[in-house]
């Protein structure tokens, strides 16, 4: 495998010895991406994982804004499964792992109750994906799902591109796709974010300032499912149009966030068309100053404030306890299959998945 970084290059501390293993019979590695700026990104192709985000705030000083691991075993069995991979085949739940697909009907794995989440306990976050060194700023992977694979129909195709412009501290990330029979596509990367850096233990990110350009967003049941409205943020703690922090309304009394043991909900994004490349949300914390802008094409963004982290021990000691990181994962809206009136994750043979999603980062002196 290529990788024209050497470890001493690295700002994040990570060893490429302590990446490299065979599972299932391939190769894993680390891979670190920078551009003329000083911006640094590391990667691994086991679940196409983030690694680490290397950005300076607003005196100069870098940290790793991503939560992540210092080796390739502690990415493998993390508490965490999903931590800052790639997940498909399809992103978020789908009710009682359900699914009509092309006239059939396919029962998926069920690995959150009764549910499918993030495509399942073997989903791309557990698979060895094939590198392709483009430059010093560019990365691609690709995979091959086989069909059936996690009951999945179809023989799918997919490839992801990480790059950082050469001017710009922003990690772009390209999706592709291709299937040779109808299946179900809805890719994100569920990157954990803590802009004021990973530490032990991480702070909270409830001090973290939010907006979110939605002006509704999709209620969920007891089990995290879409109920099937879609319900208007305003006068609600939901309303993020505005900034405000996190930790302001998530100890509302308010049904929603007792069923999503705080922000764990789909916002609709606001579009003029359907595949608008807009801003969709932007991320502030106050103490580094360093703020983060992501846009996607997407219809729907993922809210998660880190409820679930246990404590677990990462990279070089830091620690991730519960709400240590807010995650905004870009995607079609959850238990799509079963909403005919939510946009489709539907690809037919001859289709072509297309997305694209960058996380920009700066600083407010």
């Amino acid at each position: 495998m290529m990788n024209s970084r050497s470890p001493e290059s690295n700002l994040s501390g990570l060893k490429r010895e302590d990446f490299q293993k065979v599972i299932d019979g391939k190769e894993t590695d680390l891979f670190i991406l920078k551009n003329h700026r000083g911006m640094e990104v590391a990667l691994t192709n086991y679940g196409c994982a983030i690694l680490s985000i290397m950005v300076p705030d607003k005196a100069g000083k870098y940290a790793n804004v991503v939560l992540g691991h210092d080796n390739i075993d502690c990415v493998v069995n993390n508490p965490e499964p999903f931590l800052n991979t790639i997940i498909g085949r399809y992103a978020n739940r789908i009710a009682n792992g359900y699914c009509p697909i092309g006239g059939g009907y396919y029962q998926l794995a069920q690995n959150a109750g009764p549910n499918t989440l993030h495509g399942g306990p073997t989903g791309f976050h557990t698979r060895v994906w094939e590198p392709h060194r483009m430059n010093d700023s560019e990365m691609a992977f690709t995979y091959t799902s086989r069909n059936l694979e996690e009951n999945y129909p179809g023989n799918l195709t997919v490839k992801v591109k990480y790059s950082i412009p050469f001017d710009t501290n922003e990690l772009c990330i390209t999706y592709e796709a291709t299937t040779d029979e109808p299946t179900l596509v809805n890719l994100t990367n569920h990157a954990f974010f803590n802009l004021a850096g990973a530490a032990n233990p991480t702070p909270s990110v409830l001090n973290h300032e939010v907006t979110i350009n939605a002006d509704f967003y999709l209620p969920i049941t007891a089990e995290a499912i879409p109920t099937g409205e879609i319900r208007l943020v305003e006068g609600t703690p939901m309303d993020f149009r505005t900034p405000h922090t996190i930790g302001k309304r998530i100890h509302a009394d308010f049904e929603q966030l007792k069923r999503g043991s705080g922000y764990d909900h789909c916002y609709v994004l606001n579009k003029i068309e359907a595949r608008d490349y807009l801003l969709a949300a932007t991320c502030y914390e106050p103490q580094s100053g360093r703020v983060l802008e992501v846009y996607t094409d997407q219809p729907g963004l993922q809210l998660y404030t880190g409820n679930w982290l246990s404590g677990f021990t990462g990279a070089h000691g830091a620690t991730f306890p519960a709400r240590s990181a807010v995650c905004f994962e870009a995607q079609l809206f959850p238990d799509t299959p079963n909403r005919s009136y939510f946009p489709s994750a539907l690809l037919n043979g001859g289709e072509v998945y297309h997305q694209s999603t960058a996380y920009r980062f700066d600083v407010r002196r």
